[in-house]
């Protein structure tokens, strides 16, 4: 393993992709932490941390942001705009047949499709941030007295946000178009990968128990090349080609396979029902005083009902997505 590693940095290309992979992610993180102008005083963030994280939904809101949501920072919208804006792209190519018709004409189809998708992302995160804005001044935070007027100092929060919207789906393209894998699930894993350390601290110092958090390294150790080898898995479907009569003689007939991978879909359904489940968490910020939709938006952020709404969904997804593949 660490002489595969090594030899991938003897390959100038590869080692450029992989540095520019890492030098995105590290920029990436570095957002999460910048705030939007006039982000209030530690004391005053810690209190907002704290009932954030009491929140069920609002919590997932944050693990999907990688805790830029607590911190008020610029990437506090996250990458689930762009995932969202994906899913509606998706399902519109399944129901409306101009975009299918588009979705079908090769390299340019794909750009205008794509073109759509960044469109409807730059929707989506302007009514996130409005939303998000109304969030933090629904816990009582106070932003900076600058001199400027309140509804001025919110269009400025509010575009500071849109803004980190943008340049994280740039950030994700770039990643997918000169960087290693898809940027969109890169981005995806550091925002959950962020919080492992502070997790394991906590489960070590809250519960004591550390052979529990040993179990629990080791089992998420030993599934890793486990999902590896499915990811890698094909159905080679054998494939013949027909044979020439040439004179008198039999031409051609030469066969191969055409590779199918076992998961076709890959991880987009979990994000896709990751997303979908994310709704409801979405809808809880705009309505932070209505009870029944911050029950609803708790009941399908954990618990069993989310458990099974997550396996329907993955399931759900696999089919659509690979169907949509074929």
């Amino acid at each position: 393993m660490l002489e595969g590693f090594k030899n991938a940095f003897r390959i100038p290309e590869l080692r450029k992709k992989i540095l520019l992979t890492a030098s995105i992610l590290l920029l990436y993180r570095f957002g999460a932490y910048l705030p939007v102008p006039g982000a209030p005083f530690q004391a005053m963030l810690a209190a907002y941390q704290a009932g954030l994280n009491s929140n069920g939904p609002l919590a997932v809101l944050n693990l999907f942001s990688g805790g830029a949501l607590s911190r008020m920072s610029v990437f506090s919208l996250g990458i689930m705009p762009y995932i969202t804006a994906e899913i509606i792209m998706q399902m519109m190519q399944a129901v409306i047949p101009s975009l299918g018709e588009l979705a079908q004409e090769g390299e340019a189809g794909r750009r205008k499709i794509t073109q759509y998708n960044r469109y409807i992302t730059i929707g989506l995160a302007t009514i996130n941030a409005i939303g998000y804005f109304f969030l933090f001044k629904s816990y009582g935070v106070t932003f900076a007295n600058t001199g400027v007027p309140e509804g001025l100092h919110a269009v400025i929060v509010v575009f500071t946000m849109v803004v980190g919207a943008i340049l994280i789906m740039w950030l994700g393209e770039v990643m997918t178009q000169h960087g290693v894998g898809n940027g969109m699930s890169l981005i995806i894993f550091s925002n959950i990968m962020s919080g492992l350390p502070s997790a394991l601290i906590s489960s070590i110092t809250g519960t004591g128990n550390i052979i529990l958090t040993i179990i629990t390294i080791v089992v998420i150790i030993a599934i890793i090349p486990v999902i590896v080898h499915i990811e890698r898995g094909q159905r080679r479907i054998p494939v013949q080609y027909a044979k020439r009569v040439v004179g008198r003689q039999m031409m051609g007939g030469q066969s191969t396979y055409l590779p199918i991978k076992v998961n076709t879909a890959g991880v987009i359904p979990i994000i896709f029902a990751s997303a979908v489940l994310y709704l409801p968490a979405q809808l809880s910020v705009f309505f932070p005083n209505v009870q029944w939709v911050q029950s609803f938006a708790s009941a399908l952020s954990s618990g069993c009902l989310n458990w099974i709404l997550s396996v329907v969904l993955i399931v759900f997804f696999a089919y659509f997505y690979t169907s949509m593949v074929f």
